[in-house]
């Protein structure tokens, strides 16, 4: 087939949409498709254009058997709903032009909107009208009631246009998916044909990330005692993930007086626009400690040094989005504490796994994270299932196969040309994110 991708979020970032886009691109070239990506320079999580990268300027590269073509892009200093808009908006505008050249040239077969952001999509339905192509929309949040929980549209009419504007999308694609199987019942109450829509979760390499049953190199690097006990959050910082409840839950620790909530190291790896604010508010606090997001190619080991690991959640965006830091998290073969309520996704996703406690009750965190500390036995036991859910529903190879199936029904191309498994993995998963910036 040949395939053309639109989507702001793109390899090389480590996390988030861009992660998945470039590594279901990569996969997809690997099959023998033809796939050309337009999208714009890396800047998540951070919110700054990555080195190597220019904000203004088209340009075309070679990434993983891919034809990536870069779209200038606005990103804002301050991250505000106004800034956000003027953001999206930006690479909505500048890559009509790259998306309609592609088009040409690549004469597509099928048309690939990755949400966010909806403000491309319009290009995509046109030249997939003019090229005869399928067209499919992936999405990968809400973008619309999540911009509106986080009070990011400055007027009421605004969001009204927003919302009409995404049904009337949901309605003209062929194939719309998303990552959960909520999201999935969300997109037909949003107007989506019951019939096109489809689950396409967020996967994980097996492989790549696995329970490291040795020494940690990187726990020796940041010189993390043996004996100290790590609650690990490891992602990006935004509004939307709630992080202060981390801030909080490590000051009622703080002052518990017994040895084991005392051992605690609360680790927070990653960065974004919260970064800043929440260092601040933890600046007098022994047992909080930030880093920085590790390469790739140490994610795993990043991840084995969590004893436990945490994701917060904001009660006002569940089941508007799937954490893509869960699969990771649950292939490490760890227990995850999450703050979600009981009847959403999440919860349903770590049964067995994980420990759920309301959003944005640090009380309750801390009590599940000391019940954690005081029972091995328990933390073995839910790492080991929640290794077994990564291997059994969100291996790679599986997960990308299927869907690479769906494509090609869709796209009137016959059966899936499914590969031997140890031929597929020629490349891990996981090597995506790391690419050259300058291309291969």
């Amino acid at each position: 087939m040949r395939i053309l991708i639109v989507g702001i979020n793109f390899a090389p970032e480590l996390t988030g949409v861009g992660k998945y886009t470039g590594e279901m691109a990569a996969w997809l070239a690997r099959l023998g498709h033809s796939v050309t990506m337009v999208t714009a320079p890396p800047y998540y999580p951070s919110w700054q254009v990555g080195p190597g990268y220019r904000r203004w300027g088209w340009r075309r590269e070679r990434w993983k058997g891919c034809t990536v073509i870069r779209c200038p892009l606005y990103v804002p200093r301050r991250v505000s709903g106004i800034g956000r808009l003027i953001h999206v908006a930006s690479f909505s505008l500048s890559s009509i032009a790259a998306a309609i050249a592609a088009a040409l040239r690549a004469k597509p077969d099928l048309v690939v909107a990755i949400a966010p952001t909806l403000m491309s999509s319009p290009v995509t339905l046109a030249i997939a009208r003019l090229s005869g192509a399928k067209t499919w929309l992936h999405v990968q949040d809400f973008e619309v009631e999540v911009a509106a929980q986080l009070d990011l549209f400055p007027y009421i009419g605004l969001r009204r246009v927003a919302v009409a504007f995404e049904r009337y999308l949901l309605q003209r694609f062929n194939l719309v998916s998303s990552i959960s199987s909520k999201m999935v019942d969300r997109l037909v109450v949003k107007g989506a044909a019951k019939d096109r829509c489809v689950l396409f979760p967020n996967w994980v390499d097996i492989d790549a990330i696995r329970p490291i049953d040795h020494d940690n190199p990187l726990r020796r690097e940041l010189q993390l005692p043996e004996g100290r006990t790590i609650a690990l959050y490891a992602g990006s910082m935004g509004e939307k993930h709630g992080l202060e409840i981390l801030i909080d839950a490590a000051r009622r620790l703080a002052r518990a007086d017994d040895a084991q909530s005392a051992s605690l190291l609360i680790l927070v790896a990653g960065d974004g626009p919260e970064r800043l604010r929440l260092q601040a508010l933890a600046q007098d606090l022994p047992n909080i400690r930030f880093i920085d997001l590790q390469p790739v190619e140490r994610l795993n080991e990043l991840l084995n040094l969590a004893d436990i690991h945490l994701l917060p959640q904001r009660a006002d965006i569940a089941d508007l989005v799937m954490p893509s830091k869960l699969g990771p998290m649950l292939a490490s073969g760890r227990p995850v504490i999450a703050t979600v309520a009981p009847e959403t996704q999440l919860s349903a996703a770590l049964a067995g796994s994980g420990v759920i406690v309301p959003p944005g009750d640090a009380a309750a965190l801390v009590r599940a994270i000391q019940r954690l500390i005081a029972d091995p036995a328990l933390r073995q036991r839910l790492g080991r299932t929640a290794r077994h859910q990564a291997e059994s529903e969100l291996n790679a190879e599986q997960v990308l196969n299927q869907m690479e199936g769906r494509l090609r029904t869709l796209a009137g191309r016959g059966e899936p040309r499914y590969r031997d498994a140890a031929l597929i993995a020629v490349a891990p998963v996981a090597e995506i994110s790391a690419a050259d910036p300058r291309g291969e």
